[in-house]
């Protein structure tokens, strides 16, 4: 007996999408005879979704639950029947896809559902009763097989090794005699120790970890010192990028060790320390405090359909349809997954007491009715989400699962699958004998058997008198009007400020002004005492500046500015750094993403750096194209902070001065936008 059972697509009779005709029969088993269980000739694998490498018998394993030891490696908490059913479906879905030598290409559309064509990653959804490790290893088999997939639809993001790996790095890098850390830091991918290792320069020390580890030198030392030294003055997004993809080669170890499953949080984790950056004073300690402080969690748009297979709950599937729908734990026996906690009613009490559910046979008779509906409302629901699942395949249904040694060859009866399979021999579907079991399809036909069952009931339905539809259902929906594109308020004109002459000189000035505005934005959170020195070596590191005479010149302008008193609020503790922005004037969409803002009670200041080397030292010198920014930034925060009053200034680093521009100037150079 083999550790995966699976059935053969079959296919809608019905042209309406996610409209299976399979569902009445289901019903019938479901209702009828519950207590059924599915033969264990009917259980079956067939030969290409069956084991690979023998079956396993019921002597290796007291249970289904995870096992380590073997060549499981990284996966050996899952099961042997899951991994082997996870690799059995992505190699069968690789060959529908056409992808390989041994492709096998599928052909769907056709009957109501347009031209016949290929299936492609787009068309599969994989639905799963509840996110979990099968959920996890299908994406990673997909992956190993090259079928484009678009990973689960819910991604808790501080659960993957991949990413405690990345943040062990960055804890270390902050407080590197944090012993446990800094062991489990050893132990991961990105430096590679073996728990033998980790012992031998563990049990023995006297000290702390670090100090043994420092004085045993080496690679490991050097790697370590330069996550250390990553961690000055970058932001978190650069420092695990610079883990990933510099000198470390973190992604290629990760990816080695863990599989192409840790590639989608990798990258998730990414996107949130670079949305991250957009707070104030973005550290890493910062970044490692909010993601500590609330399970950070992805969520896909479930609307939004990739040229990818798709895996996620049934649950999550609600109001979506595609051509072809795979239930991948189909086998997995509700009684088996009871709730450990119920809500106990008491007489006299307001509210519902948690009590952990006792043992069938000693349940007290106070708490018999609550545990008969909490199992009632559970089966109510396993059977709820098997329609939802169903109702999602417009063409074709695939339903399977996994089998472990404590079913002993046998599906559970009140399983998706045994459900489905009862159903399906009711209607008499063919079975084919394979290896390792029985395969039946079913292609929507009708055998007379079940018209006779089920005539009365379907002759009642279709002599209801259809109600008239309402005229709004046939009217089209009216255009709705196409927004315009934005208005950047640092596109409004050309800024003829810029020094000559072109070429590598102003390619250098470019350069320039970037560097003194990542300084303005990091520099005023240090204490003055230590601001040139980590001016400096942000320059030299992350900044990438090897000439130290241009670093001393950006230096110097830079905490001149910052320590200048004209300048203190503009650079206060309260003031916002690179903020973005975005309102509605007079109908047009104005963004952007101002250097400075200070709000307050009853005014609000903005500002804007000018880095050029030609400063002008009053507002009629200053660029219109400076002006105009400007009032575009007031109008815009003028529609976000109404009854504040709006002030905006330019502050020429290279003098330096602080131009502000009074309400006049604003009015003038206010965009005028034509209807």
């Amino acid at each position: 007996m083999g550790d995966g059972v699976a059935l053969e697509p079959h296919v809608s009779a019905r042209p309406g999408p996610g409209l299976v005709t399979l569902l009445p029969p289901v019903r019938l088993t479901i209702d009828g005879d519950g207590d059924a269980e599915t033969s264990e000739d009917d259980a079956g694998v067939d030969d290409e979704f069956g084991d690979d490498g023998g079956g396993e018998g019921d002597g290796e394993g007291d249970g289904d639950g995870p096992r380590t030891g073997g060549d499981a490696g990284e996966e050996g908490w899952v099961s042997r029947a899951e991994r082997i059913w996870a690799a059995s479906l992505a190699r069968r879905l690789r060959q529908w896809l056409g992808i390989g030598a041994d492709a096998r290409p599928l052909m769907i559309g056709g009957g109501g559902h347009g031209a016949v064509r290929p299936l492609s990653p787009g068309d599969v959804m994989i639905l799963v009763r509840k996110r979990g490790s099968l959920a996890a290893l299908i994406v990673a088999r997909l992956y190993a097989e090259g079928v484009p997939v678009a990973g689960v639809d819910r991604l808790r993001l501080n659960a993957p090794l991949a990413v405690r790996d990345l943040l062990a790095a960055a804890r270390f890098a902050l407080q590197p005699d944090d012993d446990l850390n800094l062991a489990a830091l050893l132990v991961s991918p990105l430096i590679g120790w073996s728990q033998e290792r980790l012992l031998d320069i563990a049990a023995p020390r006297r000290g702390r970890l670090w100090a043994a580890v420092r004085a045993g030198g080496g690679e490991t030392l050097d790697a370590l010192t330069a996550i250390q030294n990553a961690a000055d003055f970058v932001t978190p997004y650069r420092f695990f990028e610079g883990l990933l993809s510099g000198a470390l080669e973190g992604r290629r170890r990760l990816l080695a060790r863990l599989g192409e499953e840790a590639r989608d949080p990798i990258e998730e984790l990414l996107s949130a320390a670079l949305a991250f950056e957009g707070q104030a004073n973005p550290s890493l300690q910062r970044f490692l405090d909010w993601f500590d402080r609330g399970e950070v969690e992805i969520v896909r748009d479930p609307a939004h359909q990739p040229a990818a297979v798709r895996v996620m709950t049934a649950h999550a599937s609600k109001g979506l349809q595609a051509p072809m729908v795979i239930l991948a734990d189909a086998t997995t026996d509700p009684d088996a997954n009871r709730r450990t906690r119920i809500d106990w009613h008491a007489p006299g009490l307001d509210a519902p007491l948690p009590l952990f559910r006792p043992r069938k046979a000693e349940v007290p008779p106070a708490l018999a009715a609550d545990i008969a509906e909490a199992e009632r409302r559970d089966r109510a629901e396993h059977w709820r989400l098997l329609y939802v699942a169903m109702t999602r395949a417009e063409q074709r249904l695939v339903i399977g699962g996994a089998l472990g040694p404590r079913a002993r060859g046998r599906v559970p009866a009140d399983s998706w699958y045994g459900a489905v399979d009862r159903a399906m021999a009711a209607l008499d579907a063919p079975a084919a004998d394979e290896t390792g079991g029985v395969r039946r399809e079913w292609a929507g036909h009708r055998p007379e058997a079940f018209g006779a069952t089920h005539g009365a009931a379907q002759q009642a339905e279709t002599a209801a008198p259809a109600e008239p539809l309402p005229d709004w259902l046939l009217r089209p929906a009216p255009a709705e009007a196409q927004p315009p594109r934005p208005l950047a308020p640092s596109a409004l004109g050309e800024d003829d400020a810029a020094d000559p002459p072109p070429g590598p000189a102003l390619r250098a000035a470019a350069e320039r002004g970037r560097l003194l505005h990542a300084l303005f934005e990091r520099l005023p959170a240090v204490v003055e005492a230590e601001r040139r020195m980590a001016a400096d070596r942000w320059l030299a590191g992350a900044g990438g500046v090897a000439d130290a005479a241009l670093r001393v010149m950006l230096v110097d302008q830079a905490c001149g500015v910052i320590a200048d008193p004209r300048f203190a609020e503009v650079f206060a503790p309260d003031a916002l750094a690179e903020a973005p922005i975005a309102a509605v004037v007079a109908g047009r969409v104005v963004a952007g993403t101002v250097d400075r803002l200070c709000v307050a009670e009853d005014r609000v200041l903005v500002v804007d750096f000018k880095t050029s080397r030609r400063a002008p030292m009053t507002l009629a010198d200053a660029p219109e194209a400076h002006l105009r920014q400007m009032a575009a930034y007031a109008a815009a925060l003028a529609e976000i902070f109404p009854g504040r009053r709006i002030e905006a200034g330019l502050l020429y680093t290279a003098a330096p001065v602080l131009l502000t521009l009074d309400a006049a100037t604003l009015d003038r150079f206010k965009p005028v936008f034509q209807p």
